[in-house]
């Protein structure tokens, strides 16, 4: 199963979208300043998941979203209705 992320800085609420096999894994990765362009703003928490069955349908919803402010805008109305939930 592979997935797209949305994880937000705590600090400045900058959104970084990705994609993964294991999410947790990769959330520690950005955390511990290992990824360059999550680095300066750490630290993240989770705010939205999506699954896949393959990689490549999971990437190609990443730069969907990437390139979509619409589709972003629709995520964060969905997450202001229900805070607390993931994905």
């Amino acid at each position: 199963m592979y997935h797209v992320y949305i994880i937000e800085s705590e600090e400045t609420g900058k959104w970084y979208i990705g994609s993964t096999e294991d999410v947790q894994k990769r959330l520690t990765y950005h955390n511990a300043g290992k990824v360059r362009s999550t680095k300066p703003y750490i630290p993240y928490r989770l705010v939205y998941t999506e699954s896949f069955s393959s990689k490549t349908d999971a990437r190609k919803r990443e730069i969907l979203i990437k390139k979509s402010g619409r589709i972003r805008k629709e995520i964060k109305e969905r997450l202001n209705e229900a805070p607390s939930s993931i994905g």
